[in-house]
């Protein structure tokens, strides 16, 4: 798939079927979201990758927009690490970058994908932080969760003349 295609025909995705995604597959969204752009290269990500079940149902009870997490195949949990951060509070639109990645690739793979924010929601982080047993210096921003679309959403043209400004507001 080429890039512009990727981006102008992704469409979030909550229904899936239950087939497994190959390791392979995920290693390839894994290795394009660690290839984001980051403020001095500081890379301050870390991938929780969830496959389990009991897990991924117990994600769809503490998160209110999650509940496509039963029937996900699987879900990428990204995190802000504040050991690795070089670049002041750049972290977040770090964690941002590759979680496109994530659903770019993904969407060229096949697969189906959706941005579950986390980040700027106490109640959200608290309780990913108590599931997955996060250390205080890692900081959960987003879940994406992944799997074989089981619903076609046409692309949107999504371009709007209007809130295009050049040299000036």
């Amino acid at each position: 798939m080429e890039t512009m295609q990727a981006i102008l025909t992704r469409r979030s995705i909550r229904k899936f079927k239950s087939d497994k995604v190959p390791k392979n597959i995920v290693d390839e969204i894994l290795h394009a979201a660690m290839h984001a752009p980051s403020a001095n290269n500081q890379q301050p990500w870390q991938f929780i990758v969830i496959e389990d079940r009991k897990i991924l149902e117990d994600i769809s009870k503490i998160h209110p927009y999650a509940g496509m997490c039963r029937t996900a195949a699987m879900a990428i949990l990204v995190c802000a690490d504040l050991k690795l951060e070089k670049s002041k509070d750049m972290w977040l639109l770090d964690c941002a970058a590759a979680t496109q990645n994530i659903l770019l690739s993904s969407h060229d793979k096949g697969l189906g994908s959706v941005w579950v924010g986390i980040y700027f929601r106490k109640d959200h982080m608290d309780n990913f932080k108590k599931l997955f047993k996060l250390p205080d210096n890692i900081i959960p921003i987003s879940l994406i969760p992944i799997g074989y679309p089981d619903e076609q959403k046409k692309p949107e043209d999504r371009f709007i003349k209007e809130r295009v400004h050049y040299n000036a507001y």
